[in-house]
């Protein structure tokens, strides 16, 4: 599979059956999307010949996914796309995303979580496609649903859920909450509350790898860097200017589009003047890639090359991957506005059942096996809970780390001491 940068004469038309590669034939043919929320009413069908004129430099693979999968069973010497334990273990960590996702929302509700709540369910496949093929050294940025991309990239269960408990014993010691995931460790480099906040942060870890690999000569420096965002924030300026600026120096990113077709309650459809995202990479100089996101595999080829040209030197790449979110926007949304019908749709495509489908019909793994998986991760988030539930909280003192350079003539007195120490700090203000 291979959607690097072709010598195109002129762009091609969206509707071309037409190989992207010259020196292969490429798995990754613009199809149109058989999705509840596909946009091909709104496709153009045709270029003009000043259009094509104007653009013949443009020099990017312009490709789109919904059959690779299958595309790629007719040039692989097996059908498998997976080994077995590839497959466990993708599925093992899809089940995790999911029951830990099930688990907050039940904290939530019981008062053990404060402030806004965003759940991960159905878009299991985007975030374990991607990240289970990082090594540790590779970036991730994520947003606010940011809690199954840290369980992805190895962060623990416990430092997670106490992280959401705002304990001590979480990943941000208690400081970051559900928006706000950390771990250097695992250089999981953050979720952003804002939208688009996280894509410059993304970009700059990008330009870091790529500087020290061509000016500290860091030589074994391959490191690749992962964003996350979603279809609101493809309307953002920092998306555009981050596109630019990773093309122009060709850093090793990917971004990663999920596209769950909703920015809160505001219809992706109606949000934007272009709605297939994908197309805004080429315009860059990057290739775009729009595959399904609600089929693990599907998305993991993608991730393997676009994963691979950026480890490789070759650029950026941008992909959109079409997904659902099973639950509200937050946990504070009743989820009123989107249509009975598209929901139902959807979760007639549950990610995690489709990969059981084809991991049992493959005979990659028995029924006991996936049943011992449920029950093993089960018992985790059980673990995780009570684990966070057991731990302290943060002490007052902390209030002010990271806070001020300098916190004196601030949070501390003259004598040294924490000014939220004392008994009158307080005096007057709300106490929750």
């Amino acid at each position: 599979m291979s959607f690097s940068a072709t010598n195109l004469a002129q762009p091609l038309q969206l509707n071309t059956a037409t190989p992207r590669s010259n020196d292969k034939p490429s798995l990754l043919l613009p199809k149109t999307s058989s999705f509840l929320g596909s946009t091909r009413n709104l496709r153009p069908t045709s270029l003009s010949a000043n259009h094509s004129q104007s653009n013949a430099h443009r020099r990017s693979a312009v490709v789109a996914v919904s059959e690779a999968v299958k595309e790629k069973k007719l040039h692989a010497s097996t059908n498998l796309l997976i080994t077995k334990e590839e497959g466990l273990e993708l599925y093992e960590d899809m089940v995790l995303g999911r029951s830990f996702e099930d688990m907050c929302a039940q904290m939530y509700y019981r008062g053990k979580m404060f402030g806004f709540v965003h759940l991960y369910n159905g878009q299991e496949a985007v975030s374990t496609g991607f990240i289970k093929l990082t090594k540790k050294e590779d970036s991730v940025v994520s947003t606010y649903r940011d809690h199954v991309h840290s369980l992805s990239k190895g962060v623990p269960a416990r430092e997670v859920m106490s992280e959401l408990f705002g304990k001590a014993t979480g990943c941000c010691r208690g400081q970051g909450g559900s928006m706000h995931m950390f771990s250097k460790e695992h250089n999981v480099l953050g979720g952003f509350a804002f939208i688009g906040e996280g894509i410059p942060v993304a970009t700059g870890a990008a330009f870091s790898s790529r500087y020290r690999r061509e000016v500290l000569k860091q030589a074994d420096c391959d490191h690749v860097t992962l964003a996350f965002f979603g279809d609101g924030t493809a309307n953002n300026g920092q998306f555009f200017e981050c596109l630019n600026m990773a093309a122009l120096w060709k850093l090793p990113i990917v971004f990663v589009v999920e596209n769950n077709l909703w920015a809160i309650g505001m219809s992706h459809l109606r949000a934007t003047s272009d709605p297939e995202i994908w197309k805004k990479g080429p315009a860059f100089g990057m290739p775009g890639v729009h595959v399904d996101g609600m089929d693990v595999l599907k998305v993991r080829e993608v991730a393997k090359e676009a994963i691979g040209r950026a480890r490789r030197g070759e650029g950026p790449t941008l992909v959109e991957c079409e997904t659902y979110r099973f639950r509200g926007h937050s946990l504070a949304d009743p989820d009123e506005l989107r249509d009975p019908a598209e929901k139902a749709h959807y979760a007639a495509r549950d990610p995690i059942t489709a990969l059981k489908k084809y991991v049992l019909e493959n005979n990659l793994a028995t029924e006991q096996e996936l049943k011992a998986i449920h029950k093993k991760i089960d018992e985790l988030v059980e673990d995780a809970v009570e684990f966070a539930d057991e731990s302290p909280l943060p002490p007052r003192s902390q209030l002010l780390e990271n806070v001020f350079a300098d916190p004196k003539g601030f949070g501390i007195g003259p004598d040294g001491s924490y000014r939220c120490e004392d008994p009158k700090f307080t005096q007057g203000t709300a106490h929750v």
